[in-house]
């Protein structure tokens, strides 16, 4: 299936509309209770906002019957989309893909795991329509909770992300955001496919808005985000929006440099005045140990933003398509034949 299957367009109707994105991954057990209280939201915007909601599920490749449930899921007050990828492509494609089946002007991101409150849809819907916000985006409210060493790496890695960046990316921000409708179309028009949800959102501009939150916890299981998953996502935003890796990687090299030629005049001084030996064998290993260390880290660090060319110019698509399923409340409301 080619990348873009379809080109989406806003249905005209009286009230706005808004399509709820839901990446989801073995997430069978706790898919019906968040469908229910999405289900709950839709209502509740309808009456309140004469707003028309779709829900559009992306089942990334799950082992379990996530896709079968959320086949299931009935659509009396709100159209559903089950959007199933051909394998696991990772949350980044998953999101493309709700993206890119959303047939509704604005849209919402939002996990499947529960620690996303459904309820804050609605404060997210109104920075948009009462306040005139583009992209009103969540952050967590506190990292207490967390541990030290995750604290540390994040403050290590948005500190590092936005040094000398002509625009910084929000700290904290999470991919759980709502998106006009002409943001959502700045978004679309953005073809790389090495993407980063959060600093592509940021990055197109727009009236933008922070909105603090609690994360609820888990409806079941344990998070897919392992440290290794953590890393892989750092490292796809640091290479996706600044060049401060390569940047660091030459002042590093600059100061090694100097460093050298500052222990060269040195031993250089002290032979000539002093008549000292010049050091031999261990400061000769330690030297060549320390600048081949830096030699590797400098190399893999241009390996990355390679290795990113390689793939933009291979165009292969972000994802494919197993299965798409839509049900609209005409069909729900259509008799049995």
């Amino acid at each position: 299936m080619a990348r873009r299957p379809t080109k989406t367009t806003t249905m005209r109707r009286s009230g706005p509309e808004l399509s709820i994105v839901v990446p989801v991954f073995n997430e069978a057990r706790s898919l019906e209770k968040l469908h229910g209280e999405l289900v709950a939201l839709a209502r509740n915007l309808k009456k309140t906002r004469q707003m028309r909601l779709e829900i559009v599920y992306v089942d990334d490749g799950s082992r379990d019957e996530t896709y079968r449930i959320a086949s299931g899921l009935q659509a009396d007050d709100v159209d559903i989309q089950v959007v199933a990828l051909s394998r696991n492509f990772g949350k980044e494609a998953a999101l493309l893909a709700g993206l890119d089946h959303a047939r509704f002007g604005a849209v919402v991101f939002m996990d499947g795991d529960g620690q996303h409150p459904p309820q804050m849809v609605e404060t997210l819907v109104s920075r948009w329509l009462d306040d005139g916000y583009d992209v009103v985006f969540t952050a967590k409210a506190h990292r207490a909770n967390e541990p030290w060493l995750k604290q540390m790496s994040a403050k290590a890695f948005y500190a590092v992300l936005n040094w000398n960046a002509r625009h910084e990316i929000p700290k904290d921000a999470g991919d759980f955001r709502l998106l006009s409708p002409r943001a959502v179309t700045a978004l679309r028009a953005m073809p790389e496919r090495n993407r980063f949800l959060k600093g592509m959102a940021s990055w197109i501009g727009f009236r933008q808005v922070r909105v603090d939150y609690e994360p609820a916890p888990r409806a079941h299981g344990a998070s897919n985000w392992g440290m290794r998953s953590l890393i892989g996502l750092s490292i796809e935003g640091l290479t996706s929006f600044s060049v401060a890796p390569l940047r660091l990687a030459s002042l590093l090299g600059v100061l090694i440099a100097a460093l050298a030629l500052i222990f060269g005049f040195l031993i250089v001084l002290e032979t000539v005045l002093y008549g000292k030996d010049v050091p031999g064998y261990p400061s000769l290993a330690v030297g060549l140990m320390v600048l081949g260390g830096v030699q590797l880290v400098m190399i893999g660090i241009l390996g990355e933003y390679i290795g990113k060319l390689m793939w933009e110019t291979k165009g292969r698509p972000v994802y494919f398509i197993a299965e798409h399923r839509l049900k609209t409340r005409a069909d729900a409301e259509r008799p049995a034949p």
